[in-house]
């Protein structure tokens, strides 16, 4: 499996920019090149820009990079807010607007997928293209579930009636940021065992401890989802790169893949040997990927 060299795990120090009152934090790396479209890198749920530190470091040699941990993770505010993917796309489009200054190529990874494509398909002026790495985001049902059994349908409603209540998914939450058992989640979808480290493990738990996490996860827990990934990728006007971990246990890359195409033929994509986190885990195939697709279809 890959190595990780020491240098591209040193922590990446960041800054802060206001956003409505609320403190958001960023990276940034390497320089503006005129002729080459920045990069904006958008962490999945849990995770923050630490989760991109081997990517930002091996792409900042050709890019301008920027990472920014989203409204409610990481080292950003966490406020007792509704979390939707319309804050998130708002955010990064008044970030791109106001921070970067141009149009950038988004790219995100599981939740951070979803909220780039809903900027990019929605804000089309902000996005030069658009990368997802085994990205999250509901796509419409033609053949609804068959009814369930009577009693199934009120025991369903009933679990979910507990986790809307305050002190359920507070003890859901105490359980899931535990070291334990975010260690063993890793385990469950990264194919190199070896990329889980203490220090990935630390970096998952620290913004779990911050005021207002929990209140962050229950709300996430609560939130309906948003708009149809079909409907977005129908808005979608820039070029798109998919980059899939074939083994991801959440998501089952081929049969997504298959989705992707039918409303969006026209995109670039590549299978990796890694879970649902292919960027931590094999990052400079990704990093490869990412920096040929850019430099050869994206105009800045």
């Amino acid at each position: 499996m890959q190595a990780t060299s020491a240098a591209s795990t040193a922590p990446i120090p960041g800054t802060y920019w206001q956003w409505r009152g609320q403190s958001i934090y960023y990276v940034k790396a390497g320089q503006r090149h005129p002729e080459r479209p920045p990069l904006l890198l958008i962490h999945g749920f849990g995770a923050s820009t630490d989760h991109w530190r081997k990517n930002i470091t091996g792409l900042s040699k050709d890019f301008e990079v920027w990472a920014i941990d989203l409204l409610g993770f990481g080292r950003s505010a966490k406020p007792e807010w509704q979390y939707t993917s319309d804050l998130w796309r708002d955010q990064l489009h008044d970030f791109i607007t106001s921070v970067i200054g141009q149009p950038a190529v988004v790219a995100g990874n599981s939740l951070g997928g979803y909220a780039a494509l809903c900027v990019a398909a929605q804000c089309p002026e902000q996005a030069a293209g658009l990368v997802l790495l085994n990205s999250a985001g509901p796509f419409t049902v033609k053949d609804p579930a068959p009814e369930p059994h009577p009693f199934q349908k009120v025991l369903g409603e009933a679990t979910q009636s507990i986790f809307q209540q305050p002190w359920a998914s507070f003890l859901l939450f105490q359980y899931v940021r535990q070291r334990s058992v975010i260690r063993n989640t890793l385990e469950k979808v990264y194919l190199d065992k070896s990329a889980i480290t203490e220090q990935l493990i630390d970096e998952i738990y620290r913004p779990s401890c911050d005021d207002g996490a929990v209140q962050v996860f229950a709300s996430v827990f609560r939130t309906s989802q948003g708009e149809k990934v079909d409907v977005l990728l129908q808005q979608l006007r820039c070029p798109l790169l998919m980059i899939w971990g074939e083994a991801d246990p959440w998501i089952n890359a081929k049969e997504r893949s298959e989705k992707f195409r039918k409303f969006y033929p026209q995109l670039t994509e590549h299978f990796l040997r890694a879970g649902h986190c292919p960027h931590d885990e094999v990052p400079e195939q990704v990093n490869a990927l990412i920096r040929d697709w850019a430099l050869n279809n994206v105009e800045c």
